[in-house]
């Protein structure tokens, strides 16, 4: 059988970025179980209330939503554990300070498969005011009634 290469999509958490302003982004790879690997080959895993957090030097991914497989027996994983993370020492420490200020958080942003290993786009974000969603909505709108009027210049509707 040859070895899977690329990247290929699992889960997304599209909300994270309607809510949060996300500063930065990390990769990291992920402790589990066979039979949560058979799920996510699947596509059944649900990142919405999911999020991550330090403790004793490790950081765990937790409320990640991955469905037990259908096959599975009595080995079947529950759906909601933690999951821990790996990374650099380096990256841990940098995350440990980044959490220290108010307001901060590690959310999960994709899941997906990188040369056939499970892996989780981490994002070190900042909470969205209420007006601040409704700027970035309002941006989104002009331009893409911007594009609309470019498109239809560059068909010699107008």
């Amino acid at each position: 059988m040859p070895k899977e290469t690329g990247r290929k999509a699992i889960a997304s958490n599209r909300k994270a970025r309607h809510d949060y302003t996300i500063l930065e982004t990390y990769e990291a790879g992920m402790v589990l179980m066979g039979t949560e690997v058979k799920s996510l080959r699947d596509g059944r895993a649900s990142l919405v209330d999911g999020f991550a957090t330090i403790s004793d030097d490790e950081i765990w991914l937790r409320n990640v939503h991955i469905q037990e497989y259908i096959q599975g027996t009595w080995t079947n994983h529950t759906p909601r554990r933690p999951r821990k993370l790996l990374l650099h020492r380096q990256q841990i420490s940098k995350l440990r300070a980044a959490l220290k200020e108010s307001g901060v958080s590690l959310v999960p942003l994709s899941l997906y498969f990188s040369d056939g290993k499970a892996k989780v786009e981490l994002g070190l974000a900042k909470g969205k005011k209420t007006y601040d969603k409704r700027q970035d909505m309002a941006k989104r709108d002009a331009n893409r009634e911007m594009a609309r009027v470019g498109g239809r210049r560059f068909k010699g509707m107008d």
